[in-house]
């Protein structure tokens, strides 16, 4: 049956991702990495060529990327052999990965967890469209991403991965209604009462239980240089310093922050889940990414202790007091069209199963005995 024909909805697995790419409807522009295909997304790599820009921008329902290029560009320069992105700039960067979708698909991207952890500002942006990370049904062109770091200039090259993208059969179908069903069939966190309200609630873990342990990271101004492929190559005491201070927390403005929930969670094989923006009027913060989180995480065949959310906080203007169990961002989930075949965690290279509080895959464990 020619897919399109389906009538279910839902986001679509690695199978389906899979098929787009063999029937030309994912155009990959050179072969897929191995492990590129998630079990519910695909990651999105970088071109040959990067632009330099005067300002972010959308190019609006009238207009390419290219052609708002062209009043934009600084200056071009190639990524083959590797090329450094500085902080406070901000950069277009065309994709390998075009799309010609299906009647009936969409699509939405996001930052990749290790991007997040990073602080790398990073949005996809397609032809004509008037949101980021957003691409409409139907959509036909290239994709670019548009790359601005924040905190640590950082090396990357054609074929550096950055971004993931997902596909959605029909409307969106997350509701409170499914996430109380679904915890009712399977607690949805390892333990306490869940709050869904406009999503699965995630409270900050700044308690400290484990005193040998910092309760968050908090990143260095003017470290050195991170090399976005290189996992493990990097001393994390270079670049973060361990937050020891235990039931509430100062948010410095234009500081970067790692933290984690509360709650281990988990996501069932038979749903994906996304961390949405959190309302900015009950306090001025915001969790700066947010993030898929894969079939399976947490999971492990339903038996999981769940896995802690890594969050990645700025505040806004001014000082902001977080407070140990402040709700901090919600979850929401929503079923996939079908299970995947492999979920995260089952050796497909998942960086993040079983995490509590953790630095992106770049930095080899904190030495926590230099305290």
């Amino acid at each position: 049956m020619n897919h399109t024909q389906n009538t279910r909805t839902g986001i679509l697995p690695a199978r389906i991702i899979a098929d787009f790419c063999d029937q030309g409807l994912i155009k990959p522009g050179k072969q897929l990495d191995d492990d590129q295909i998630q079990p519910a997304s695909l990651d999105l790599r970088l071109g040959e060529w990067a632009y330099r820009v005067r300002a972010s921008f959308l190019p609006g329902p009238k207009s390419t990327v290219a052609k708002r290029l062209e009043s934009l560009v600084l200056h071009r320069f190639n990524l083959m052999e590797g090329a450094v992105f500085e902080t406070g700039c901000v950069y277009i960067v065309p994709l390998l990965e075009s799309l010609k979708l299906p009647k009936g698909v969409s699509a939405a991207a996001n930052p990749k967890s290790s991007t997040g952890r990073l602080d790398i500002f990073t949005r996809v942006i397609a032809d004509y469209a008037q949101a980021f990370d957003k691409v409409t049904e139907a959509y036909e062109g290239p994709l670019y991403a548009e790359i601005s770091p924040r905190t640590f200039s950082i090396l990357a090259r054609t074929g550096s991965r950055l971004s993931q993208i997902r596909f959605r059969e029909g409307p969106p179908l997350a509701s409170d209604k499914i996430i109380r069903d679904l915890n009712a069939k399977e607690s949805l966190i390892a333990e306490g009462v869940a709050n869904i309200d406009g999503g699965l609630a995630l409270t900050i873990d700044l308690s400290g239980s484990d005193t040998d342990s910092p309760v968050g990271f908090r990143a260095k101004r003017h470290s050195g240089l991170v090399d976005v492929d290189k996992k493990a190559g990097l001393e994390a005491s270079d670049f973060w310093e361990p937050i020891w201070q235990r039931g509430s927390l100062v948010l410095d403005p234009d500081q970067f922050y790692i933290l984690a929930s509360k709650e281990a969670v988990r996501v069932p094989p038979t749903h994906a889940a996304e961390m949405v923006p959190f309302n900015p009027l009950v306090g001025e913060f915001r969790v700066h990414y947010a993030g898929f989180f894969d079939p399976g995480f947490g999971h492990q065949s339903g038996h999981g202790e769940g896995a802690r959310a890594v969050l990645e906080v700025r505040s806004h203007e001014v000082p902001f007091i977080l407070e140990d169990g402040q709700i901090i961002g919600r979850l929401v989930y929503e079923p996939l069209t079908e299970v995947p075949a492999q979920v995260y965690g089952q050796g497909i290279g998942s960086n993040y199963q079983r995490q509590g509080l953790k630095l992106s895959k770049h930095f080899r464990p904190y030495d926590l005995s230099k305290r």
